[in-house]
């Protein structure tokens, strides 16, 4: 007898099959072998294996899923008794295509109460994956990742910024991404093609940060045994970032005033003028303005400098970039260490948006970084974050991290919604079709969370979801 004939005592009740029959999601169920006893229409539709195909294989051997080998939802839930709920991988299907799925389990039990197999259930999110990288990308400028508010005038600018020849002049705290933000003005630059060269004016002193910018000539002083370009000549054509630009000696300040002002340099040593055809990028942590108050600043080459300002905001002015960070680190550490780690959890996520990140953006990259050594092939869950953020050296603080991770989930989901409404133009039946949701539902959500209908609804104007959510 075969193997799937050997199974159909195991099959879901009549009336049963006729309900599973009839949903969008795929259900399969499997018996003590792993192999597969039931296999709905929309498992076929899903993996484009026919139903005959797939009857009596191992579960493994026809989805080819990510988590088949190392994290698989069902035996989990085979070996504990408990089930898993929306843990999301993917599949491939027959023809090659990887699709991404969300997944739920439960053990299948006999009229006698015996477990005799397991069932999973596991929802197509190719939609949702699209949605998220259109959105993804509506946020990005370069290397530099945001979707929210404070940032937005940044955005505004930039294009029109960056076409120009000024001298920029960007604030923000120590890790907040500054470098980012030069290096995005430079690649929208008609200069993008030349070089960008930045320098951490901050970490030399005077004597060594005038021969880094300038260089010198052979004989400059002992030691000086052949010609040496600077910052400047290397930046030739393209774009010299000065990081920590309050950090220099008012000395140094007249020196790179007139640079600024005449648009040559002497190299030490030497006093042939050299052309600086470079544009200058300077940030600062500091408060400049303070620092001219004090007399620590000269008043005449901050304004020089400031000839567009942007000031960036920390991170903690603009948590609704911490999850497109956290999957922009994610992926960027599955490709540096070939690793596949699909995502963090909500609760880590959530701790996450609590934390006001004194650190800023280079913090959560650190963070995201040591989670990954910690987690293996799962994904960073909790356990696998700093004791700062969990509250394990700071009783007080776990307790502020219990009452407020239900609020930032609130946050993140109103988030959420907000962005598929956009995206689809205000049709709330598109948006809602988009995150997975009835309608209706989406209306008792958004009441939930204390938003507001737009006013406008989308269903006549243009859109942007694509064909497929039409």
């Amino acid at each position: 007898m075969s193997a799937k004939h050997k199974t159909t005592d195991r099959l879901p009740p009549a009336g049963a099959t006729s309900i599973l029959e009839s949903i969008s999601d795929g259900v399969f169920t499997v018996d003590a072998d792993w192999r597969i006893t039931y296999f709905n229409a929309a498992a076929e539709r899903i993996t484009g294996i026919p139903r005959d195909e797939a009857l009596g294989r191992s579960c493994a051997e026809v989805f080819r899923a990510s988590m088949c080998e190392t994290d698989c939802a069902l035996r989990q839930t085979l070996k504990s008794g408990k089930p898993v709920v929306n843990r999301t991988g993917f599949i491939v299907s027959a023809g090659g295509r990887r699709i991404p799925v969300s997944v739920s389990t439960a053990i299948l039990r006999d009229a006698g109460g015996r477990m005799v197999g397991g069932a999973e259930t596991f929802r197509d999110l190719t939609l949702v994956e699209e949605l998220r990288k259109e959105l993804s990308g509506t946020f990005r400028v370069g290397d530099l990742v945001s979707r929210s508010p404070a940032m937005r005038r940044i955005k505004e600018l930039l294009p029109q910024l960056a076409e120009s020849e000024a001298t920029v002049l960007i604030q923000g705290e120590t890790g907040a991404g500054k470098e980012l933000l030069a290096r995005a003005v430079h690649s929208h630059s008609p200069r993008r093609d030349k070089p960008f060269v930045a320098l951490n004016c901050g970490a030399l002193p005077d004597t060594l940060l005038e021969s880094e910018l300038f260089g010198y000539v052979k004989g400059a002083f002992t030691g000086a045994e052949r010609d040496k370009p600077g910052r400047f000549a290397a930046a030739g054509g393209g774009t010299l970032f000065l990081d920590e630009i309050g950090d220099i000696s008012l000395a140094m300040q007249v020196r790179l005033l007139r640079v600024l002002q005449e648009q040559v340099y002497e190299p030490l040593g030497s006093v042939v003028p050299q052309k600086a055809d470079v544009r200058i990028i300077a940030a600062t942590h500091r408060d400049l303005t303070e620092l001219i108050r004090k007399g620590e600043f000269r008043e005449d080459f901050f304004y020089r400098l400031n000839v567009v300002r942007l000031d960036l905001p920390p991170l903690r002015h603009r948590k609704e970039d911490i999850p497109l960070l956290v999957d922009e680190f994610v992926a960027r550490f599955n490709r540096r260490q070939g690793r596949r780690v699909p995502g963090i959890t909500a609760d880590a996520l959530g701790l996450l948006m609590i934390y006001d990140f004194p650190g800023n953006v280079r913090e959560l990259e650190n963070i995201i970084e040591r989670a990954f050594v910690l987690c293996g092939t799962g994904r960073i869950d909790t356990v696998h974050l700093p004791p700062e953020l969990t509250g394990a050296e700071h009783p007080a603080y776990a307790s502020t991290v219990v009452e407020n991770l239900a609020q930032s989930r609130r946050t993140a989901e109103a988030a959420a919604i907000e962005e598929a409404l956009a995206a689809c133009g205000y049709n709330r039946r598109r948006a809602a079709r988009a995150l997975g949701l009835h309608v209706s539902t989406l209306y008792r959500k958004m009441r939930a969370l204390g938003m507001e209908l737009p006013a406008q609804d989308g269903r006549s104007g243009p859109h942007q979801c694509g064909p497929e959510l039409q």
